[in-house]
């Protein structure tokens, strides 16, 4: 145990010092440069720690940077210059990233600015550009009519995917869907299917999820949770060598995952391509360069979701695209993993830095993106989570641990209280995208 009680974070905020904290973040560098090796990260930590009792009285209370200077150090002096590269560069890209969360205006390369303009276009023609004008046409009786709008939008959108597809169809031979967690992946993949089955075609689905290392290998958070967001957290190695065998026509046997158990097991589920048939891909990985390196790019086509809302609240601010990702994944894991709402929250600062570094940069190498937003999702998140977001802004509000969830709870509640709230669930279609998330979908999802 150290003699440090406590550590100063970057906003002032004194929280207890662990050793854990240390070991979880050297362990994470570790991760990203091929390292699975948890009593090594222990060690060196546990070094870290003793250098900064040597350094610093224990009446001292260090700062995050102090710490974070000093692993550097050991990891360096253990000759261990990869690891320390990787550390080094994963402190960079935070500061990068809190830096440009300060600024209010920040102009992103990754930002799909030509659809964001055309749903902004459509938005406004429906009326659906604001909170306030949602609102009014809610109290006139139009629900019905926004849905069906919204649900054709985003229809036509997988219609022309699905052309691009078959226009190119002697050629590609593997659909990647891309995107951050809670984007309507599993419900679009359904829904392209369906249309290219109509032409011959069909999907056969390769699970990366199947390909997660043992729990025991996953790197965690400051909190101790165990990151499954990462690119890391899968075996890239061996997903690149089945993918290549597949699309050569050889048989493979893919691996099982227990997420019971956290354990993997090799060599289990035959597959193989035949004629007319396209090895589909949904995961948050696809458009990763470390995805599928080897394999020929004229055979693939990648495609990326992301709920593209464009819709002001009443301080005339966009709704957060990640906000409305949050809520869905609130609700299916409630629903469907018996995962509580609150859990959603304080993880999401996780599943946020995780796809600012591995899948939001990767969105404009896609073939097309697709925008699953529906205006009308807002209302009935209101009348499921409005009260829980309420709770929120009170329950964290004073402590320092939590302060990622005390601002998204702020935020959401803030314009969540302000939508007309609509209970009318049987109003949405049984196959909408929205259904992949509050349940009740008439598509097959396993």
């Amino acid at each position: 145990m150290s003699k440090f009680q406590y550590v100063i974070k970057r906003n002032g905020a004194k929280v207890p010092f662990t050793t854990q904290r240390i070991t979880n973040a050297i362990y994470r560098a570790s991760v990203a440069t091929g390292g699975r090796d948890k009593n090594f990260a222990k060690k060196l930590a546990e070094k870290a720690v003793a250098k900064l009792e040597n350094k610093f009285p224990a009446s001292y209370v260090p700062h995050i940077e102090e710490i974070q200077d000093v692993v550097e150090e050991v990891l360096i002096e253990a000759g261990e210059s990869e690891l320390a590269k990787a550390y080094i560069i994963y402190r960079a890209e935070n500061m990068k990233r809190r830096q440009q969360q300060s600024r209010r205006y920040s102009y992103e390369d990754n930002v799909p600015w030509e659809k964001i303009w055309r749903t902004l276009v459509w938005a406004q023609k429906h009326d659906l550009d604001s909170i306030d004008k949602l609102n009014k046409r809610i109290r006139k009786g139009e629900m019905p009519d926004i849905i069906k709008e919204s649900e054709q939008f985003y229809q036509k959108q997988i219609d022309f995917a699905s052309q691009l597809i078959l226009d190119k169809s002697d050629e590609i031979k593997m659909v990647m869907v891309s995107g951050p967690s809670s984007s309507g992946k599993t419900t679009t993949t359904i829904k392209l299917e369906k249309i290219l089955r109509k032409q011959g075609f069909k999907f056969v689905p390769l699970n990366v999820d199947n390909y997660f290392f043992d729990l025991d290998m996953h790197p965690k958070d400051e909190f101790g949770d165990y990151d499954f967001e990462t690119p890391q957290a899968l075996d890239l190695e061996l997903i690149n060598k089945h993918i290549n065998q597949l699309l050569q026509g050889r048989e493979v046997k893919i691996p099982f995952y227990d997420f019971s158990k956290g354990k993997r097991t090799l060599n289990k589920t035959p597959l193989q391509l035949k004629k007319k048939e396209i090895l589909i891909i949904d995961s948050l990985h696809g458009l990763n360069p470390q995805f599928a390196a080897d394999s020929p790019e004229e055979s693939k086509f990648k495609l990326y979701l992301e709920p593209l809302l464009q819709m002001r609240d009443k301080q005339d601010k966009f709704i957060r695209w990640t906000d409305i990702r949050m809520m869905r994944r609130m609700l299916r894991d409630a629903k469907f993993r018996a995962y509580k709402p609150a859990q959603t929250l304080e993880h999401w600062h996780y599943v946020r830095a995780s796809e600012m570094r591995h899948i939001i940069p990767n969105a404009m190498s896609a073939d097309f993106i697709i925008n699953s937003a529906m205006p009308y999702e807002l209302s009935f998140y209101k009348y499921y989570l409005i009260n829980d977001f309420k709770k929120w802004t009170k329950q964290y509000k004073d402590d320092p641990l939590r302060e990622d969830a005390l601002m998204r709870a702020t935020r959401v509640y803030s314009f969540l209280k302000d939508i007309q709230k609509c209970e009318q669930e049987d109003l949405i279609p049984k196959d909408s995208v929205i259904r992949e998330f509050l349940g009740g979908s008439e598509l097959k999802y396993h």
